[in-house]
Order: C-alpha cells, then sequence, then structure tokens
C-alpha cells in the first residue's frame, strides 16, 4: 500500500511541474485552435453544400445538387478515423519553412505537414454534418421570405446574403455550437498522427511518466511508468476536455433560452 501511494504521489506531483504545465497548456491550444479553423472552413464548406443540395433542383444545376448529397452522405455515414487515416496518406501538404514551423511550435516541418493534412481530413468531415445542421436552418425560413424579396426586386444572391442566411444561421446557433464541442471532441482522434492536440501531448507524456514521477531508476537507467501516472495524466486531459466543453454547453444552453423568451414575447 505503501508503495502504492508513493506511487501516486509521483504521479500527481508531475502536474506540478511546470514543464508538464507548459506542455499540456500547448495541447490544449492546439486543441482549441484546430477545433476553431476546422468550424470556419466547415461552416463555409457546409453553408455551399447546403446552398447547392436545397437549391440546385433544375437544369445543369441538378448535376451539382447530386455530387453534394454524395458528398454529404459519403462523408456523414463512415467513420472519422478512416478519413483522418486517408488524409495523412492522400493528402497533399504545401512546403512549409522551418522558421514556419518552429514559430508556431513545431518540432520539424513533418509535424506541420501531418498537422494540415489532419485538419483538412476532420475539414472534410465536419463540413458535411455542418451542411445538414445548415440545411435545416434554410428550411426553417417561410418560403414566403423568398416571395417577398422578390416582390421588392431583391435578386436570388442578395436574397440569401441579406435575408435567407441571416435567418437560418439565427436558428442554428445552438446547434452549430454543438457541433462545436463534437469537433473538439473528435480532434483527439489527431493524436494517432500528431502529438501537437492536448490528447496527443497527454500520450507523449505518458510515455515519458518516467522523467518526472520521481520513481527509483535502476542500474541500467530505467525509468518506471506507473498505471497511477496514465490515470492521473488522462484524468487531467479528461477535467481540461470537460471545462471546455462545459463552458459551451453552458453557452448554447443560454441562447436556447433566450431564442425562446424572444419567440414567446
Amino acid at each position: 500500500m505503501s508503495d502504492f501511494m508513493t506511487q501516486l504521489q509521483g504521479s500527481f506531483m508531475m502536474l506540478a511541474n511546470l514543464d508538464v504545465q507548459q506542455f499540456l497548456l500547448k495541447g490544449t491550444l492546439f486543441t482549441v485552435g484546430i477545433s476553431v479553423i476546422t468550424i470556419l472552413f466547415s461552416v463555409v464548406l457546409g453553408a455551399i453544400l447546403a446552398l447547392v443540395r436545397n437549391y440546385c433542383t433544375q437544369g445543369p444545376a441538378r448535376l451539382l445538387r447530386r455530387i453534394a448529397i454524395i458528398y454529404i452522405e459519403l462523408f456523414r455515414n463512415t467513420p472519422l478515423m478512416l478519413w483522418v487515416f486517408a488524409g495523412f496518406v492522400l493528402c497533399p501538404a504545401p512546403e512549409f519553412s522551418k522558421a514556419m514551423a518552429t514559430a508556431l511550435g513545431f518540432s520539424s516541418v513533418v509535424a506541420l505537414k501531418t498537422l494540415f493534412k489532419a485538419i483538412v481530413s476532420l475539414t472534410l468531415f465536419t463540413s458535411a454534418v455542418m451542411a445538414e445542421i445548415i440545411r435545416g436552418g434554410l428550411n426553417a425560413v417561410p418560403k414566403g421570405q423568398f416571395e417577398a424579396a422578390y416582390s421588392q426586386g431583391f435578386g436570388t444572391v442578395r436574397t440569401m446574403e441579406r435575408i435567407v442566411l441571416p435567418q437560418a444561421f439565427r436558428h442554428i446557433v445552438p446547434t452549430m455550437l454543438s457541433q462545436m464541442i463534437t469537433t473538439i471532441k473528435d480532434s483527439s482522434y489527431m493524436a494517432s498522427l500528431v502529438t501537437v492536440e492536448l490528447m496527443g501531448c497527454t500520450k507523449l507524456l505518458i510515455s515519458k511518466a518516467n522523467n518526472y514521477n520521481g520513481t527509483w531508476v535502476d542500474r541500467f537507467d530505467r525509468g518506471t511508468i506507473h498505471v497511477t501516472d496514465v490515470f492521473v495524466l488522462f484524468g487531467a486531459a479528461f477535467l481540461i476536455y470537460f471545462v471546455i466543453n462545459f463552458c459551451l454547453s453552458c453557452a448554447v444552453r443560454t441562447i436556447k433560452r433566450r431564442s425562446e423568451k424572444g419567440k414567446a414575447a
């Protein structure tokens, strides 16, 4: 029992190490950054897909609609991990300089290229989900809004830009925030390829826990990684994910309450 308590104490002492704290903070910032970038690009691509699927219903434009449907259904009905690995193998990456990689906090250009591929894969997957969310918002806009806009001399593009899309996005803000929560959790899939996001940093710390847990090292200079190291480090990652996503969940609930009050009024 005393050995276990010693190991547990050593595991918790890792969290007091400044290097470990900075490494986890770096992973957390990268996780949030990756998620924000993914959501921004996914909203743009998802909006295009939703508009094409909803309104390209006549003439040659129907081909674009079919392509959008295939894209959405393909990505929505297949595992994210499949696309992460497919992106790693098939997706081309731009040439990054060593100086750029270092400035962004990467150990090598290869690591930056790998992250680029992972973000592309996550964006392609998330945009398919986002397209259906945005399409739901578009369908919630009354058809009379189009007729009213056309009667005032608005063209199709201006109607979408000034009237339809703003109303659609107001309807789906809570759902989009919920999808961001999912994207933050989905970013942990990247830990299989890169070590910059939170889960990847946690796994790397576990593999090097013997450098921080203060346990005995034998004559072959081999450190020991304990089960308690795994529980403590993964527990820290769990708390970080929970705090971020709980804050977003609170924001979603607040927006929903305000929206319901506005409708009631």
